[in-house]
């Protein structure tokens, strides 16, 4: 059931109360499956329950307002909201519990998040976009409090962009701006900076965004008196208020079991926010939370008892009622049969998503148990076995761990046996693991034909006596190439506009092509983020600028959380394609210098992480990543910008391949690989080693995630028998992961004839100036004598000991 929702305006009597009795339907039944989900936790079906009892009055008003192509980005308490749409149905609402791995069955995320987590599918099946315009869409959830609000910021300036900007086509993603972005937050996770930071970014733009305010006066067990000044976030922010002279914000407060008040808040902010472009806060009060925060505990712990029986008072459900019976819109028999009947639907939905769940693991454990039983007969660890198979037997419920731990503890009982009862479990194991680890770990890149690590290479070509650049003039012009092959690509950052950003790779791009495309923004990492976050999933090509690496560290949680983990937590169902542009290594000063890159990889997979050595290979890594639809972090050198390059001749086309290294200097004793501007550190040691009869074997990685594709590093291992990884990240940091990835994961230890071995930063930031710099990361003479000494432990003769 989802009826064509209508406002207020254009309705008549009898359609109103079409909609009354709509909305009541809905209201009981979000709550009875918060009721239900609570006890299907507590009875341990399901592992955890957060629900949106309480706020279904607000939601029902604002589905109200929600219009084919707006866009939610909400937290773990809408689910009645998805209910009004027709985006969530009971039994789904189950399998979300239950955590099914059908995405048929469970669209939200297959099981990969717990429920509550909401999102709709922007994408068909051959990773295409949908027609957005013609469903209405949320951006997919995430748990950390305020996490969802920066993404919130671009989703709605992508109106502002498709609205604005002439040169972009808004086919399939926009109707002329017309879209509302829709935020949700509980009141005490406004107190998180994500909120204030969003809150002020969109307040600058001007951007089509309403945000909610869900207040039940509790942040888990603790009150608004210890969340927000004077308890109360619409009176803080009054200064946002928007004024005849000046930009800022419509602020309006509402009832949370005020209906009509409620249907008339959300009208009016859609109205404002929809057509002015101006955002909107909406602070819904007098909530309330009737189990609670979550399964993990009970209110009643923490609540008076004067506020519990406020709370019971004024349940928006118990008083939507009243207000239906006080009007005589319906009498009580009709609400009581109503109520009825949904209650059983309910619990049929329930036990229709259980037996969905639970009868496939049933099919695979009657298979397994025979397979157990087989074999204990042909074992002479029949009794061992025949203890397995009775455990599982046990086991009226099973999940797939249950089948896969029983059958992997039986084997060890036939170690060293050789029968075809085995075969057959071994065999049966091998396809049970391979047919459901795929639904734990897809996904986490792109698995299309068109991912990034397909994009073929496209080498730098060059007129017969290149012109001799800054390396800063090679990126300028390979953005302009850009800018003018691809209408959708936009550019943000601090400084990254009026002065073409603080190295001017972008100079004069903001001149030409406008400052919607290449444009400035507040000192603010974690909505730069976001907004390109909410763009990208809007169609656009988003280029976000962090100004330096440690800078990263504001917005980190962002990408990592967000970003990193978006394809995969929707299964392949929505995409967000942004670049995130940044400069590092070898800075100034402890802030300024450090390499967070053991953390970074690990903290982002999902993203590729690109760490070119110059300029050129710098701007292959943005033509490649244009051609593909995933995110990346390009990290610049910094101290390149003023190096002198040969400028290619095919800036826009040249591409560099990622997940590939590459060999900058053949050599035959030792393995060298390195990256970023630590290599070309490396690059004129090995030119001072061949004086003293070395010769090393130059590698740089480029492409940390991922890392080396085609195994060249193994190849050059095999070859010299020797390896040395270079890197300015603290010890057993970036080093650590490349040293797995090669020995561990391709295998070189079998080649080595000397221990391998990692020289990195010291464990300390580094110190400020030239003589910070050396005396704190690898320098020349720390890479000579660290290869030399490899060298002499080999041969003392020929490489007799320097000190």
């Amino acid at each position: 059931m989802n009826p064509d929702l209508q406002t207020s305006e254009d309705i008549s009597f009898d359609e109103f109360r079409k909609q009354i009795f709509y909305d009541y339907e809905i209201a009981v039944m979000s709550r009875e499956c918060s009721l239900l989900g609570r006890r299907e936790v507590l009875t341990g079906k399901a592992k955890f329950g957060i629900f949106g009892d309480g706020k279904e009055l607000p939601q029902l008003a604002m589905a109200r307002s929600f219009k084919d192509g707006d866009f939610r980005s909400g937290y773990y308490r809408d689910q009645t909201f998805m209910m009004a749409l027709g985006l969530l149905s009971p039994k789904e609402f189950f399998h979300g519990l239950y955590a099914t791995t059908d995405i048929e069955k469970e669209p939200m995320s297959a099981g990969r998040q717990m429920g509550g987590h909401f999102g709709t599918f922007s994408l068909q099946e051959d990773g295409s976009w949908k027609d957005l315009t013609a469903q209405k869409n949320s951006s997919p959830d995430i748990s950390p409090t305020a996490g969802q609000m920066p993404r919130l910021l671009g989703l709605a300036l992508a109106s502002k962009i498709y609205r604005n900007e002439k040169s972009i086509k808004g086919d399939n993603f926009s109707n002329n701006g017309n879209e509302v972005a829709w935020g949700t937050i509980g009141n005490a996770s406004t107190s998180e900076g994500h909120f204030f930071e969003t809150f002020n970014a969109a307040g600058v733009l001007q951007v089509p965004m309403v945000i909610s305010v869900w207040d039940d006066a509790y942040g888990i067990s603790v009150p608004a008196k210890y969340q927000t000044t004077k308890e109360n976030i619409s009176e803080i922010l009054k200064g946002f208020q928007r004024t005849e002279e000046e930009a800022g914000y419509e602020i309006l407060r509402v009832k949370g079991w005020d209906y009509t008040a409620l249907i008339h808040a959300y009208e009016n902010a859609s109205d404002i926010a929809r057509e002015e472009h101006v955002p909107v806060l909406i602070h819904v009060t007098e909530l309330t939370q009737p189990q609670g925060h979550s399964t993990s505990g009970s209110h009643e712990r923490y609540k008076s008892d004067e506020r519990l029986a406020w709370e019971k008072e004024n349940d928006c459900n118990k008083r939507f009622k009243e207000w239906i019976l006080s009007n005589k819109i319906a009498t009580e028999e009709e609400l009581a049969a109503l109520e009825k009947r949904i209650k059983t639907e309910i619990r049929m939905a329930r036990k229709d998503a259980w037996n969905e769940f639970l009868n496939p693991h049933k099919e695979d454990k009657k298979q397994l148990v025979s397979l157990l039983g087989a074999l204990e007969q042909s074992s002479p660890n029949k009794v061992f076995i025949n203890k397995v198979k009775n455990d599982l037997i046990a086991i009226e419920e099973p999940l797939k761990k249950d089948l896969a731990s029983h059958a992997r503890k039986a084997l060890r009982y036939v170690l060293g046996e050789e029968t075809t009862q085995k075969t057959s479990l071994q065999q049966w194991i091998s396809d049970y693991l391979g047919r459901n680890q795929h639904h734990f770990s897809s996904h986490l890149y792109s698995e299309l034909p068109t991912n990034a690590t397909n994009i073929s290479e496209i080498k730098a070509t060059y007129a017969e006596n290149p012109e001799s650049v800054d390396g800063r003039i090679i990126l300028r012009d390979n953005f302009d190439a850009l800018f003018s092959k691809y209408p959708q690509v936009l550019i943000f950052g601090e400084d990254s506009g009026a002065i073409g950003d603080v190295n001017q790779g972008l100079e004069g791009l903001q001149k030409k092509y406008g400052k919607l495309r290449v444009s400035d923004t507040g000192i603010r990492e974690t909505t730069i983020i976001g907004q390109g976050i909410g763009m990208a999933l809007r169609g656009l090509r988003p280029i976000a600028e962090i100004q330096y690496l440690d800078y990263l560290m504001y917005c980190l949680q962002t990408l990592s959380d967000d970003l990193a983990t978006l394809l995969y937590r929707t299964v392949g169902k929505q995409k967000a394609p942004l670049i995130v542009r940044t400069r590092g290594h070898r800075l100034e000063g402890i802030w300024h210098s450090g390499s967070q890159m053991g953390g970074i990889i690990h903290l982002l997979r999902g993203m590729y992480i690109l760490v070119p050595r110059n300029m050129t290979k710098a701007a292959g890594f943005y033509n490649t990543l244009l051609k593909s639809d995933e995110p990346a972090l390009v990290i610049e050198s910094l101290n390149g910008y003023r190096l002198k390059e040969p400028k290619p001749s095919n800036l826009g086309e040249l591409c560099t391949p990622i997940g590939r290294v590459e060999t900058v200097k053949e050599g035959s004793d030792i393995t060298v690989l390195s990256y970023g501007s630590t290599l070309r550190i490396v690059m004129e040691v090995a030119s001072e080693l061949k004086e003293v009869g070395i010769d090393a074997e130059i590698i740089d990685a480029q492409s940390l995630l991922p890392f080396d594709l085609e195994k060249d590093v193994l190849r050059s291992i095999q070859k010299t028998n020797r390896l040395l990884i270079v890197d300015e990240d603290v010890p057993g940091g970036c080093a650590a992961y490349l040293m797995q990835e090669i020995i561990e994961k391709q295998g070189a230890f079998q080649y080595l004839d000397s221990p391998p071995q990692t020289l990195s930063a010291n464990s300390h930031r580094p110190a400020y100036a030239s003589d910070g710099d050396y005396f704190s990361k690898p320098n020349a003479e720390d890479i000579f004598e660290k290869i030399y000494q490899i060298m002499h432990e080999v041969n003392p003769t020929d490489y007799p000991s320097l000190r």
